[in-house]
């Protein structure tokens, strides 16, 4: 549309007249001209023009009210996340319906540690020390589930050599837990432990095995009676003071170990108890499973022995046998197959002795009649001998 610039001279205003403040390019007296779209080769029908110009409008209304706030809510999504069953998701979800806190209440107070059903019987696998003061105080023992129920417990049996115990509540039906192969786990497998970490129920922690057959020896300030020895499995999974007696697990959800001891640098900063630094330690399942099977069939159970008695205190490599008359037992294996006071034994079965409690670990991790070889040095001369293991009732 085009406009003419207007005149602007005195000549053509009356004398009585003021300029008119309407706009130049607007007329007072005439209507404005009634707009025109041309259509040209190659351009938009004024149809479609104006269907764009609107469109164009409605999006320019709703960036400017996203712009100034309005209805700007955060971007959610709503998909479920599937899970692999052997996730750590996926192990945790069936295994922690298995696994229970064990309150034990004595005379010297109260103590948590985990459990696992091993039998849906009610027979829950567990530490001896989780439950041992409460034993001999005549105090209680309280099993809680993962639902929040809870029953007293009653003790079937418990072995302080191994430190196992095997528990029983009156329920039917329980969800017992796989049992593993511990002979065949590989350093660098995936595991999780689940347990009641300082009262913490249903706690997953995860890591893989950083190390088998660690000889480790533990006594705890519960645990009142004999030290245990256990052929460990180590793992850097977080346990904690209360995750003693819960399942250390496979990547197939079967259970491999039953976690007992931790490594610490001692009590520091806010807590007052030793806490995880990645060195934690469960009993082999194998030698689990053959000692509760021992205590639900008969309340007692057996670990093998030699039939010697070994000396603390001896310095050396390898583990001497004590110096007196009584040290070797009459009929036993060490004295059939001629073992001596002052012997110093060096290897078990393959296995290098290099103090006494290696060979005691090193006998335990086998079963009675289990033949093995020791390898063992007198004075200057080095020696092998076949021994059969036999039992000693605990």
């Amino acid at each position: 549309m085009s406009t003419q610039e207007p005149t602007n001279t005195s000549s053509n205003l009356a004398p009585t007249e003021t300029p008119s403040t309407t706009a130049w390019w607007i007329s007072d007296s005439q209507p404005l001209p009634t707009p025109v779209v041309h259509s040209r080769r190659g351009g938009v029908p004024w149809y479609v023009a104006l269907v764009m110009a609107l469109l164009a409008g409605c999006v320019g209304a709703v960036l400017t009210r996203v712009s100034l706030g309005g209805d700007t809510g955060l971007v959610s999504v709503s998909q479920s996340i599937e899970r692999a069953p052997n996730s750590i998701a996926g192990l945790a979800a069936r295994v922690s319906p298995s696994v229970v806190e064990v309150d034990s209440t004595s005379s010297d107070g109260e103590d948590t540690g985990t459990g696992f059903f091993i039998e849906s019987s009610g027979y829950i696998l567990t530490n001896n020390h989780v439950i041992e003061s409460a034993v001999l105080s005549n105090g209680t023992i309280t099993v809680k589930l993962a639902n929040n129920h809870q029953y007293t417990a009653s003790v079937v049996g418990r072995d302080t050599s191994y430190d196992l115990a095997v528990l029983k509540i009156p329920v039917t039906g329980a969800p017992a837990l796989t049992l593993g192969n511990s002979d065949n786990v590989q350093v660098g497998d995936s595991v999780i432990a689940i347990g009641s970490p300082l009262g913490l129920a249903g706690t997953v922690t995860s890591g893989i095995i950083s190390a088998k057959n660690r000889p480790v020896t533990t006594n705890s300030e519960n645990q009142v009676g004999e030290s245990s020895y256990i052929d460990a499995l180590q793992t850097d999974a977080a346990i904690n003071p209360g995750n003693s007696g819960g399942p250390l697990v496979d990547a197939a959800g079967a259970v491999i170990g039953v976690n007992s001891a931790i490594a610490s640098l001692g009590a520091s900063g806010l807590s007052s108890q030793p806490g995880s630094i990645g060195l934690g330690f469960a009993i082999p399942i194998n030698q689990a499973k053959r000692t509760a099977e021992q205590l639900i069939k008969t309340g007692h159970s057996t670990y093998p022995i030699l039939g010697l008695s070994l000396d603390p205190s001896y310095q050396g490599a390898g583990a001497e046998i004590a110096r007196s008359a009584s040290a070797i037992r009459a009929g036993g294996p060490a004295a059939k197959a001629g073992l001596k006071p002052g012997d110093v034994i060096t290897a078990f079965d393959g296995q290098p002795i290099t103090t006494s409690d290696d060979l005691v670990v090193a006998i335990r991790s086998h079963s009675v009649g289990d033949t093995v070889t020791i390898t063992f040095q007198r004075g200057s001369t080095t020696k092998s001998v076949k021994v059969t293991l036999i039992a000693a009732s605990h």
